[in-house]
């Protein structure tokens, strides 16, 4: 039976706690985004296989897996691919990876997208460093994931995240920031291990720095697809790190990354717990009070208070986006 210990009994710090309590954004929560799957634009094979895929977004490749000499062939197949299929993914579950600002393909890549535009909703861009390719585009309507590539980005990550904020009104959003590992390494010279260590403060860098601004966090690639242990390990190394999702290049990836990065039952059943006996103390004037911890043979507590109960309210927001059952304890 769950046992509970009320402490700040307080009318007035208990309105206080309730005023701090902010409300997590309809926004950031409308749809899940967990796993982000690239498809090469350059397989034909791979462009019919992603109409199967479980994947909560879908980017469509024109950058890194296709050949230089292929980007023409790549970009008029994928459009005609968006134009012709039928049974196609819902407009917010795809996106389309361009060519870097820098090349002259980038200006190619946007001019097509426009055509294609009720098929596509996000573009994700590569190489961002500054704020140039946003403006590049603004005056068609495109949500934008900025790909966290080099250390130039990392050092210059505030003012990219800070987009929205700077250019209300823009027609561009931005809505997520993604991390490329190897891209980052190279450039920062970094030597890469499994413990993932050396990679911990420009991923926590960047999560930061999302969540500043109301943005997503979307987790690097794990280039070894065929070891799921791996792959689990890191998948629960970046959720608790504060990611939203993480990026696969293997459709193999995504189920485990979905299970991953939604919340467990255990976690669920918590924050349905803590939000339930949380408005309870709320109304008897108590901003807190003490929880048993969960299988704890000596029933020992942890205290709950605001910062508690609005992790909760996020988890149950993350559970009903999922679509997993969240229990209903006040009947």
């Amino acid at each position: 039976m769950l046992r509970l210990t009320s402490t700040f009994k307080s009318t007035s710090q208990a309105r206080n706690i309730r005023r701090t309590i902010s409300t997590v954004p309809n926004a950031y929560f409308d749809r899940p985004r967990r796993s982000y799957l690239y498809v090469p634009a350059s397989s034909d094979r791979m462009l019919n296989k992603s109409l199967q895929t479980d994947a909560d977004t879908i980017i469509y490749d024109l950058e890194d897996s296709v050949a230089p000499a292929s980007k023409s062939t790549a970009r008029s197949g994928l459009v005609d691919f968006l134009q012709s299929s039928s049974h196609l993914p819902p407009r917010d579950r795809v996106a389309v990876r361009v060519n870097d600002f820098t090349t002259e393909n980038f200006a190619f890549d946007i001019e097509a997208l426009k055509t294609i535009h009720k098929h596509v909703s996000t573009i994700v861009i590569p190489k961002v460093e500054d704020l140039g390719p946003f403006e590049s585009i603004a005056g068609h309507s495109w949500n934008v994931v900025a790909s966290i590539e080099s250390a130039a980005s990392m050092w210059n990550i505030g003012n990219i995240a800070s987009w929205n904020k700077r250019n209300v009104g823009s027609s561009v959003s931005l809505v997520a920031l993604l991390f490329a590992a190897e891209d980052y390494c190279a450039t920062a010279s970094i030597q890469r291990s499994r413990s993932r260590l050396e990679l911990l403060y420009p991923r926590s860098q960047m999560v930061t720095a999302a969540k500043a601004f109301g943005l997503h966090a979307i987790d690097m690639v794990n280039v070894n697809y065929q070891d799921e242990e791996y792959m689990r390990d890191e998948c629960e190394d970046g959720r608790r790190l504060g990611f939203d999702g993480k990026q696969a290049i293997h459709p193999s990836q995504v189920a485990l990354i979905n299970k991953i990065y939604a919340p467990s039952e255990q976690a669920i059943l918590r924050a349905a717990k803590i939000v339930h006996h949380m408005r309870r103390f709320h109304e008897f004037g108590s901003g807190a009070f003490g929880l048993t911890l969960e299988g704890d043979s000596k029933g020992r507590k942890e205290m709950i208070d605001a910062p508690m109960l609005k992790q909760a309210e996020q988890i149950l927001k993350m559970a009903e986006v999922a679509g997993l059952k969240i229990p209903d304890l006040d009947h």
